[in-house]
């Protein structure tokens, strides 16, 4: 069987998470340390004890889910677990995705999500930005609403994550008025999502030079593991590629669909989720209902999908 990784961003983060993983794996919490030592922080106390609403800060979770990613790969390696054909990550999941397959290190990968987060964070004043999932709607009918609201500010399709499921963002005015479009038109559901950050929207665009400047600081190599990108849905060829596209990420939509089917056209017929929740999982399996899917949760889980994948 051929596997393929993949790796959640924000939104996967829950009080306690991993903390049965860290139990029968101390990699997972040497892992969280690590991670800490580079920012100053204690991630793992942060992680367990919460407050839940200092998780959530965009600034904390980005660095935070970075290290879950890559405790559950090392968990994952340290289990049996074959060495994957492919990775890929949804936003912030492809830093998780670049570390796994050696084009950057761990610890540079922190300290530039932490600045990528910053960057983000401060590009739109809170509250003038905002989020929204489309359910029940195929992408062209959520494109055509988006545009029917220009007049109202900028609201875009952001993330492209499965048949009928496609998240907006922009500007918090448009993003309400495309919300009610959208019931018109036959959305199933069309949610507010508790985030002020409009990421992947055209409103990132300042924060995408800044991070450039950082990128070009920093030391990436080719990737010795296939990286499909979730801008291009196709392989990162090399650093200065891995450079130019992370930067366009932040304003860019992720492709998640497309990214999926290219890695499955590409020979991939299991994907295992490695991180906390089982967001991706979920996701993969609307998009094709064919592919083996596993999320490595618990110990159990793990060692059920090494399993599962092995020969």
């Amino acid at each position: 069987m051929t596997a393929a990784m993949v790796f959640p961003g924000q939104g996967s983060q829950s009080p306690g998470m991993q903390a049965a993983l860290a139990e029968r794996f101390p990699v997972v919490r040497a892992t969280y340390d690590e991670a800490g030592d580079v920012l100053g922080e204690d991630l793992w106390a942060l992680t367990q004890r919460g407050p839940a609403d200092r998780l959530a800060e965009t600034t904390t979770t980005q660095p935070v889910m970075l290290a879950a990613g890559v405790a559950a790969f090392r968990a994952w390696r340290e289990a049996g677990g074959a060495r994957p054909a492919q990775v890929a990550g949804h936003s912030l999941g492809e830093y998780t995705a670049l570390v796994c397959a050696n084009a950057l290190d761990f610890a540079e990968a922190v300290a530039v999500v932490r600045r990528r987060a910053g960057l983000m964070q401060a590009a739109v004043p809170a509250g003038e930005g905002a989020m929204a999932a489309i359910l029940g709607l195929d992408d062209d009918a959520v494109d055509a609403v988006c545009r029917e609201v220009g007049d109202a500010g900028v609201a875009e399709p952001v993330n492209y994550n499965s048949p009928g499921q496609v998240v907006i963002a922009g500007e918090a005015v448009a993003v309400a008025v495309a919300i009610e479009r959208a019931k018109a038109a036959g959305a199933k559901r069309a949610i507010l999502l508790p985030v002020s950050v409009p990421s992947h929207s055209s409103l990132m665009q300042g924060a995408a030079g800044a991070l450039a400047e950082t990128l070009a600081a920093t030391a990436f190599r080719t990737p010795d593991i296939t990286v499909v990108s979730a801008v291009t849905a196709a392989p990162y060829r090399d650093a200065a590629d891995i450079r130019r596209l992370l930067a366009e990420q932040i304003h860019r939509p992720v492709r998640w669909t497309a990214t999926v089917e290219a890695m499955a056209a590409a020979g991939a017929s299991s994907f295992v989720e490695c991180g906390p929740g089982k967001v991706l999982a979920g996701l993969i399996r609307r998009i094709d209902k064919s592919l083996s899917v596993h999320a490595l949760e618990d110990p159990a889980s793990l060692e059920q999908a090494v399993a599962d994948t092995r020969g």
